[in-house]
């Protein structure tokens, strides 16, 4: 299947919160340390748009997965959660990645994004600092919220294209809390 084709298939379509959304969670965690054991799980972290409180998201739970620092376990991670229906999505720089919930017809209700990652790649543990501060500055989560309207309604079948021209705003954002953090 082709760019195009994948995202006719896959639209970006952002809804308004849900509160539904963090015990959905809460069940995806549970799922992932009963499959992976927690001994390798060392904590997981509700990240995305779908873990700030009153803003719209796409309806997918982005699940961030810390585990130890024992490099010989990915092939046995990669096994036990595709044996449990997620898809094992192409390498990312240094973490795994796993999907659930994109069906050869379209996507489920909910769908989750699980990257498993140790607390060593820092880029993985700043989406908690940007989730963390449009908690605490909604006028900065309804101008992310505004600018993901926008970019749905362009980019609405090219993920990608979504994806990448968030970027700046996520970057220019993630700074200002880290640097917030080291004023406190």
């Amino acid at each position: 299947m082709n760019k195009e084709e994948l995202g006719k298939l896959y639209p970006i379509k952002i809804v308004p919160y849900d509160t539904s959304w963090s015990s959905i969670f809460e069940k995806e965690k549970e799922a992932i340390i009963k499959i992976l054991g927690s001994k390798v799980v060392l904590r997981v972290e509700h990240i995305g748009s779908t873990a700030v409180p009153n803003l719209s998201a796409k309806p997918t739970i982005d699940l961030l997965v810390e585990i130890s620092e024992d490099t010989g376990i990915k092939d046995l991670i990669i096994s036990k959660m595709t044996n449990n229906h997620y898809i094992h999505m192409k390498e990312q720089d240094k973490h795994l990645m796993f999907v659930k919930g994109y069906t050869p017809t379209g996507l489920e209700q909910i769908s989750f994004h699980i990257h498993i990652g140790t607390q060593a790649h820092d880029f993985l543990w700043d989406r908690i600092c940007f989730r963390d501060f449009l908690r605490l500055n909604p006028t900065v989560a309804n101008e992310y919220e505004q600018l993901k309207l926008n970019l749905a309604k362009i980019y609405k079948h090219d993920r990608e294209a979504y994806t990448e021209s968030k970027t700046e705003f996520i970057s220019k954002i993630t700074n200002v809390a880290k640097a917030d953090l080291k004023k406190s």
